[in-house]
């Protein structure tokens, strides 16, 4: 199934907290979630809008451990565990968050390499007071991937 890349990304305000405060605690390790929500508005009105509704907290558990302030790994059954509780509500995962503890909030060349694209993600770094940066990812001819930025919004 392709997925269309969204045109903006509505994050609900307890979203984004809870999403800071999960990245911020794996320190000095770049920390990482899952995204649930909705592809489309209300009652798909806007279709290009994707909404931001839960975050489910991950475990870095890449290795070898001492390189976890550098990259990032979700364990595939916490995805599996995502899906399941976010269907049962009917949502979706949408993508992932991760953070740049070192660096600012743009896809590194790992998190091209490592992504299966086209995906979203959020980044956040503590650089940059925490605040979100929306990428859609693409994989490209070659291996070249691109990224590219997305608005987004915050709603209550």
């Amino acid at each position: 199934m392709s997925v269309s890349a969204p045109g903006s990304i509505l994050i609900r305000t307890q979203a984004l907290t809870v999403l800071q405060r999960v990245l911020a605690a794996a320190l000095p390790a770049e920390g990482c979630a899952l995204l649930l929500g909705e592809i489309g508005g209300a009652a798909a009105a806007d279709p290009g809008r994707w909404r931001l509704q839960r975050v489910w907290p991950c475990l870095n558990v890449w290795e070898p451990p001492g390189e976890r302030c550098r990259r990032f790994a979700i364990d595939p059954r916490e995805q599996l565990l995502a899906q399941r509780w976010g269907r049962e509500r009917g949502l979706q995962v949408l993508g992932s968050a991760h953070s740049h503890p070192l660096s600012p909030a743009r896809p590194s060349a790992s998190d091209h390499a490592l992504a299966f694209t086209p995906c979203l993600q959020l980044i956040l770094s503590p650089i940059q007071d925490w605040s979100p940066r929306c990428w859609w990812l693409e994989g490209g001819a070659a291996g070249a991937a691109s990224s590219r930025p997305l608005p987004w919004t915050m709603e209550n």
